[in-house]
């Protein structure tokens, strides 16, 4: 096959077809790095923390491969994460837990590859350590939004590829938010800690994980008051509903303000962190 390629300078190219022993094959992506035993003690084997630089954009908590890192965090958000948490439900702490930020890189002890409760672990154990977290447990009302099932049931589907798995919760903008392979808990626990202001009560039931995309038109009360400067729709009258319609008519969920104790956690200790 001949021909000319003309991308930039002009030149002949000449195509040939060989057989299929000189063909090139490309490298085999790695093999699955083996889970982390159920029995593993999460810590972090090393950890750097250092502050962010005053200014920074964006938050974020990633884990890629087997580094586990935070963007601009600060402790409250941090512990969140860890323990599932709404703010409003951290009782005490000093002020700075909310307002200084921290850049986090992480590997974990061990050779496995841990799943998203084991991070978790590994992050709350590393919090008691570097910054000499101690706290208690306690109940409150607060006013929360209940998540249950309509009657007519629920439309997620049904992920049953890896329960030991990662879940997928990245949003793609304001008020777009698909999800996979998640519990209701990582659902909530996602949508408490970035979108609503109060905490959230999985009332629902549903055992297992789910995929499904949720979208939504947000108003001001959510994402931190950034919802109210979504970009309109270019055709308003096609634009997507209201949160609370929205998970009804696209997830068969409902979800609900109402006021129920709450699980809640009392700060007992909170230092600066420790050194690298």
């Amino acid at each position: 096959m001949d021909g000319t390629w003309t991308l930039g300078t002009a030149q002949k190219l000449a195509l040939k077809k060989v057989t299929a022993d000189a063909a090139w094959v490309p490298a085999a992506a790695p093999p699955p790095r083996a889970a982390m035993p159920a029995d593993w003690k999460p810590a972090f084997e090393v950890a750097t923390i250092k502050p962010s630089e005053p200014g920074t954009p964006g938050q974020s908590i990633t884990v890629r491969g087997r580094t586990f890192g935070t963007h601009n965090q600060t402790v409250a958000g941090m512990m969140t994460f860890a323990l599932g948490l709404h703010p409003d439900q951290i009782v005490g702490g000093p002020e700075w837990m909310k307002q200084d930020r921290f850049e986090i890189t992480a590997e974990p002890e061990g050779t496995g590859q841990p799943n998203d409760r084991q991070w978790k672990a590994a992050l709350a154990k590393l919090l008691a350590d570097r910054f000499s977290l101690q706290f208690h447990r306690d109940k409150k009302e607060l006013s929360v939004y209940a998540l249950t099932v309509l009657r007519t049931g629920h439309k997620l589907t049904k992920n049953d590829t890896n329960p030991n798995g990662l879940p997928a919760l990245f949003f793609r903008g304001l008020g777009i938010f698909p999800v996979q392979n998640a519990t209701m808990a990582d659902f909530v626990g996602t949508m408490q800690a970035v979108v609503l202001d109060r905490p959230v009560l999985d009332q629902t039931k549903l055992e297992g994980r789910y995929d499904f995309t949720l979208t939504w038109t947000p108003d001001e009360t959510q994402f931190g008051g950034r919802g109210g400067q979504a970009p309109a729709a270019a055709d308003p009258a096609n634009a997507p509903p209201g949160l609370f319609t929205a998970i009804q008519e696209q997830l068969g969920l409902k979800l609900e303000a109402t006021k129920a104790p709450a699980d809640v956690i009392v700060i007992d200790k909170l230092e600066k962190p420790t050194a690298n």
